[in-house]
């Protein structure tokens, strides 16, 4: 979404590691069972083949709870892997007739009792038990539950909480892409152990989505060798399936397509497991080039390009033969996948062309496709930009329509009732664009807006969605947003961040409070306006005296008084030592040393700047070697949290390949989509390189920090002899270095709290007040 040297691999082709354990029994063979499609036919392929069941039991569920009892044996393993050494204190007892999405939380000291009315609200109890009566968090990232006592503290009454919102929302499109789309089953496990934790109830579902189509468009005039070259690698595949690109990164194996869509079928199976909504990507057009002439009685429409890119073309619903695409797509998906209750689709997303479609009856026909597959399934569209619009509004029936909103807390004087004409919706918060490291968001916003948008007449809010464009950054936002669908009353944002520190690290501890209250009244406590998310570092942008973000769609100025973050880390630094070994410790103090020091790239460059303009070349060598050593203390900081690593980045593709050449294309592919994103005439026409520019260890020290020694090299020969500097083709700089097999640790190294210090250390102490 836009806005928004170690040897080279093996010589001899070395399997890699599955994604996961092999899935259960019955969903492998159903897999297996799906012959190939015959010949590519001419002409408009035909619906749901006989011989494509769905999976015994897969679409039973559809995420809401059943009437009768539940099997807790899911939430138990979860709560196995959350809490191994007190998983055995909580008794989980199933409750459906307590009511949709409510808990009950009592007992004793180390006997603690949680009713719930799914597997997954269960979850959710345990989590409020942690939050409120042990005081431990669970985030994400880091967590304090090494610091609870061996036996768990009692509940002093009974106490039963109900969502406030049916619709509990997570995932962006994108999360797939920037979060890691190359990640193991019990990597998506655990992520979706956390959102039960934090009460989240639907849940986008996006690996292996390539397979139906690839399955279901043999039948309609595409060879595989056709279809794997269309469809792009794992890490650009987010943004082909919101019909923006296509073939980057590819082409794909069917191995990696099978693979991936047995992986797809074991997270669906999780979330059902735990009464979750697996939310599936919906059918609604998208077809490669020269479709029409394959397909008599087709209507194309040609999209055009997005950020340089020729976008796949769109197939127009109202044709006889989409509804033929249509239902074998959903027949290829339900026989992997199973069914859900809820389909993901967002037509004509950023600036798709309609030409001579009629949108009403367009997405008529989408919502009349996927309930002739799924009857009653809700489909859920992105509040973005202009979308969903009025003319789309039209031709649905609403009731069965959700939009998650996407700018909830970035614009203001939002009336989403008027907007929306009444259809129901979530909202949302985008506060991470492009996986940046950057911490803050607009927490005042959504304290502010959520209950009032909720309270007024005729609101047609009903749920949140947690939509930032990666996960795993900000573990207090994650937290306070998912928190709102569960507090009855008013939040105080003061009360609440103070509550946050005394659990975050175990126990209360006034250092850590002063920490996280700078932290709130600065990045965590920016305004609506213009953006959802804080500036990115200077350290990440690509060079030049007068750089004032590294992504082109990011904030060009500070956002907070960068004050905030240096007195929080020197009060991290404080903290008592019996709190500093809880990775929640480490992983704040590192993100704080981390941000203080991107904050000081922005007073430091207009100095450097000053410099090279006074010809001063004494001072713009002793400041360029400040910046210097910098971003060496920065590789550094980052290279001792594991969340901050790119070696693990990279390993995490190269495990998907077969051979080296599949190894070599998969780690392009993860690569890439850090620095040039896509091609020449993407990455600068379109403005895309660095959208996804992260402090990590490794993209630092590789990428990063060279850009800026070849680029003060140029200033300094050019003060020096006294001629314009040289210039350096950046793209084919980024583009040299996407295409480097070059090895980096996967695993922490150093002392957090050493080079935290030592980061303090360096930079000038802030000001009070």
């Amino acid at each position: 979404m836009r806005t928004r040297t170690p040897p080279r691999g093996p010589r001899r082709p070395t399997p890699r590691p599955r994604p996961g354990a092999p899935l259960p029994a019955p969903r492998r063979a159903a897999l297996a069972a799906v012959p190939a499609p015959g010949p590519p036919a001419r002409g408009a392929g035909s619906p749901a083949r006989a011989d494509v069941r769905p999976l015994a039991g897969a679409h039973a569920h559809t995420g809401a709870p059943s009437a009768a009892t539940f099997d807790t044996a899911p939430a138990r393993a979860a709560l196995e892997r959350l809490l191994p050494r007190h998983a055995g204190q909580f008794t989980l007892v199933p409750d459906p007739a307590a009511g949709a999405d409510t808990f009950t939380v009592s007992g004793t000291a180390g006997a603690v009792t949680v009713r719930g009315s799914t597997g997954a609200t269960l979850l959710t109890g345990v989590g409020w038990y942690l939050q409120h009566v042990a005081g431990a968090d669970i985030g994400w990232p880091g967590d304090s539950i090494g610091m609870l006592p061996a036996r768990l503290p009692a509940v002093p009454a009974p106490v039963t909480r109900s969502a406030q919102v049916p619709h509990r929302y997570a995932l962006n499109d994108t999360d797939d892409g920037y979060s890691g789309p190359y990640r193991t089953f019990e990597e998506h496990q655990r992520q979706i152990d956390l959102l039960a934790l934090h009460g989240i109830n639907e849940v986008f579902v996006q690996v292996g989505a390539e397979y139906p189509y690839y399955r279901a468009l043999q039948r309609f005039g595409y060879s595989a060798e056709e279809l794997r070259q269309w469809i792009p690698g794992p890490g650009h595949q987010s943004w082909w399936l919101l019909q923006n690109l296509s073939g980057f990164g590819g082409p794909v194996t069917e191995r990696l397509m099978r693979e991936r869509a047995e992986l797809g079928g074991r997270i669906a199976e999780q979330l059902r497991g735990l009464g979750m909504t697996p939310v599936l990507p919906g059918y609604f057009g998208t077809v490669p080039a020269g479709f029409a002439a394959r397909n008599a009685g087709a209507a194309t429409v040609a999209q055009g390009d997005w950020a340089g890119f020729d976008r796949p073309d769109w197939l127009d619903p109202a044709s006889p033969v989409f509804t033929k695409l249509a239902a074998a797509y959903y027949a290829e998906q339900r026989a992997v996948f199973g069914d859900s209750s809820m389909y993901r689709m967002s037509p004509l997303h950023e600036g798709g062309r309609t030409g001579s479609v009629d949108v009403g009856a367009a997405a008529g026909a989408i919502q009349g496709a996927l309930h002739a597959a799924h009857p009653g399934a809700l489909w859920a569209v992105l509040g973005w930009q202009d979308d969903p619009t009025a003319e789309l509004l039209a031709g649905v029936d609403t009731s069965k329509l959700l939009i998650l909103d996407g700018l909830s807390d970035r614009y203001n004087r939002l009336d989403r009732e008027t907007r929306w004409g009444g259809a129901p919706y979530a909202m949302g918060t985008i506060y991470n664009f492009g996986g940046h490291t950057t911490i803050g968001a607009n927490t005042s916003v959504w304290l502010e807006r959520f209950g009032p948008w909720r309270a007024k007449n005729n609101s047609a809010l009903t749920g949140i969605a947690y939509l930032p464009e990666a996960t795993g950054t900000n573990p207090a936002a994650f937290d306070l947003f998912t928190d709102l669908a569960w507090d009855a009353g008013p939040i105080d944002q003061r009360t609440w961040f103070a509550g946050f520190a005394a659990r975050r690290y175990g126990r209360p501890d006034a250092e850590a409070a002063a920490a996280w209250e700078e932290l709130r009244k600065g990045p965590y406590s920016t305004s609506s306006g213009l953006w959802s998310e804080s500036q990115d570092s200077l350290f990440s942008a690509r060079p030049s005296l007068s750089a004032v973000g590294a992504a082109y769609w990011s904030p060009k100025s500070m956002r907070y008084p960068a004050g905030s973050v240096r007195r929080a880390l020197d009060h991290l630094l404080r903290v008592d030592p019996a709190l500093r070994r809880s990775s929640a410790y480490r992983f704040d103090l590192v993100d704080t040393a981390r941000q203080a020091l991107a904050n000081h790239s922005r007073v430091l460059l207009p100095k450097i700047k000053a410099a090279y303009e006074a010809k001063d070349l004494a001072r713009f060598r002793t400041l360029t070697a400040e910046w210097q050593d910098g971003m060496r203390l920065l590789d550094q900081v980052t290279g001792s949290d594991p969340n901050l690593l790119l070696g693990t980045w990279l390993s995490r593709a190269r495990s998907h390949g077969a051979d080296r050449a599949e190894q070599d294309r998969y780690e392009y592919d993860a690569r890439s989509l850090l620095s040039v994103w896509g091609r020449r005439s993407t990455s600068e026409g379109g403005f895309l390189h660095d959208y996804a520019n992260r402090e990590w260890s490794g993209l630092i020290s590789e990428l990063y920090a060279r850009r800026w020694t070849a680029y003060f090299a140029t200033l300094d020969e050019a003060l020096v002899g006294g001629a314009a500097p040289r210039e350096i083709d950046w793209h084919a700089f980024e583009e040299e270095w996407a295409g480097r097999t070059t090895r980096h640790p996967d695993r922490p190294g150093g002392d957090p709290y050493r080079l935290a210090t030592a980061v303090a250390a360096a930079l000038p102490a802030a000001a009070t007040g």
